[in-house]
């Protein structure tokens, strides 16, 4: 490696965060001036592109280095299992580790906390044997019985569920205080030699939307947080009309979270400076995917994988990075290479095999610090992206000019399972080329992307023309489109074919409810999911 390594990292991940929500992006709302600070000493990354458009296993990818299809962690298998993780490899090395969320999707039900020596979900809906224990295990056993994995769709409503419980009107208070003072505690605790790594991950704007009074009252005077849509399934489903005005105090009420978020981040890079820690302490601060607002005429983070989706904010702070702006193309999941560059960590000299296929190697062509940066005939094992980006021999790629980035979007269950809900109780019958059933994979590069589909047409755009992407274009019509699509095969190729033939798998879980176990039906009792 060509760098020096620092003794801490600070990784803070703004759920659902819109890159053209931040001041440092250019937004001129005044939402982010704590970020708008930071980004004076940090590479601000203006395309950064998430592996998926959700939490779950865009999370899995940042903790494993590998893309979803690889870890597998998703709505149809929502845990993550026989992966050695980031924190994982830390800990062995020496670092003290901690994770701190109030999203709970990031739990140990989950595997996502694997390997932090402390952590804490701050999610108080369920008590956490349910997370870790019982329900966990019915999960796994549900999901390895093909016949019974539809139940799997029962299951998997208790995020969403506990969701909306924590965030009603009643509840809403924000959990992001109390993440960033059990993250000071934890930094102020640690004696490690080695040094700490903490991840947060900070919930408040994802839906619905009740910021705080002092900040609706700046961002979205007047707005009612109870008189405007905040469930996504009633708009896509056709059973919610929004006008532009109530656009307009959705994402004010947007805007207010983020400012939150961003007061409460400050307060944590303050108390760093002022305790002389910040200097020694790598910051990354990332989206892990954004949110739609009306464009597309959708909703929320379901059913697409446009730009304000999957090109994410991304500002890292490191002595080997120039404070700038940076335009070549960066993938989250090289986040993972990144931190273990920055202290100096390789997993198989500290032992961290644990998982089935042990730990992802570092690998300095993945890695923000290095010189050799996304330069992939370098890479010693190449994983999908790398060998999809390189070619192949039995294809010409010499006229190709461009880096590629890879998102995958499984079939969904928690959000298809409401939507329908929301369309049967308007009379509205969906149809089964709805996008909503579908699976999706893109592949992108600075200038063009290409969407396969496995229920609607396919989507090509050349960003560099219609960034809004309004315009699809056929590859037959444009190289440039024809090239990235082309990318994407290969992608499809290496890691076990394309998604071909629409997926039967998501069906009405009620259909193997009477093949479960009375254990498991007790606990699905339990949560409310049976009477």
């Amino acid at each position: 490696m060509d760098r020096a390594c620092q003794s801490n990292v600070l990784f803070v991940v703004l759920d659902t965060v819109r890159k053209g929500h931040l001041g440092p992006y250019g937004y001129e709302r005044g939402t982010t001036p704590e970020l708008s600070r930071f980004a004076e000493e940090a590479t601000v990354f203006e395309s950064a592109v998430a592996p998926a458009p959700w939490t779950l296993p865009v999370h899995a990818s940042l903790f494993t280095g590998r893309y979803p299809s690889q870890h597998g962690a998703d709505q149809g298998s929502p845990y993550l299992e026989g992966e050695t993780t980031l924190a994982s490899t830390l800990a062995a090395a020496g670092y003290d580790t901690a994770c701190y969320s109030s999203n709970a999707w990031i739990t140990p039900y989950t595997g996502l906390t694997d390997g932090f020596d402390e952590q804490d979900s701050f999610f108080e809906v369920l008590p956490g044997d349910v997370l870790s224990g019982p329900l966990a295990s019915a999960w796994q056993a549900v999901n390895d019985n093909d016949y019974l994995h539809s139940l799997a769709s029962k299951l998997v409503h208790l995020g969403a569920m506990a969701h909306s419980k924590l965030a009603s009107g009643e509840g809403a208070d924000s959990k992001t205080p109390s993440v960033i003072n059990r993250t000071k505690s934890f930094i102020d605790d640690s004696d490690s030699d080695d040094g700490w790594f903490a991840f947060v991950n900070l919930m408040d704007a994802h839906l619905p939307y009740y910021p705080p009074a002092e900040y609706r009252e700046e961002f979205a005077p007047g707005v009612d947080p109870d008189e405007v849509c905040q469930n996504s399934k009633e708009f896509n489903s056709g059973a919610r009309d929004i006008d532009d005005e109530e656009w307009e105090a959705i994402r004010s009420l947007y805007d207010a979270e983020i400012a939150h978020m961003d007061a409460e981040l400050g307060r944590l890079f303050a108390w760093l400076r002022e305790t002389g820690q910040w200097d020694d302490t790598t910051v990354v601060v990332a989206a892990d995917h954004g949110e739609l607002h009306g464009e597309h005429d959708l909703y929320g983070h379901e059913f697409a994988l446009y730009d304000q989706l999957i090109n994410v904010p991304l500002l890292v702070k490191h002595p080997d990075l120039e404070a700038d702006r940076r335009d070549d193309l960066v993938e989250l999941l090289d986040c993972y290479h990144t931190v273990l560059d920055a202290t100096g960590v390789d997993p198989g000299a500290v032992g961290a095999t644990a998982g089935a296929d042990g730990a992802v190697d570092r690998d300095p062509t993945r890695s923000l610090l290095s010189s050799e940066y996304r330069s992939f005939d370098g890479a010693s094992e190449a994983d999908p992206g790398q060998r999809a980006v390189l070619g192949n021999e039995a294809e010409d790629t010499s006229d190709v000019d461009g880096d590629y980035a890879f998102v995958e979007y499984a079939q969904p269950v928690i959000e298809l399972h409401h939507l329908e809900e929301k369309a049967s109780e308007a009379g509205i019958d969906l149809p089964d080329d709805h996008r909503a059933y579908s699976r999706l994979r893109a592949a992108r590069r600075t200038d063009a992307k290409y969407v396969r589909a496995d229920r609607i047409p396919d989507e090509g755009y050349r960003l560099d023309e219609d960034p809004a992407e309004t315009s699809p274009i056929d590859p037959a019509d444009d190289e440039t489109v024809a090239a990235t699509e082309r990318a994407l095969a290969r992608f499809e190729e290496a890691v076990g074919g394309a998604w071909d033939n629409p997926d039967e798998r998501v069906a009405d879980a009620n259909d193997a409810l009477a093949d479960a176990d009375e254990e498991t039906r007790d606990r699905l009792r339990e949560l409310g999911y049976l009477e």
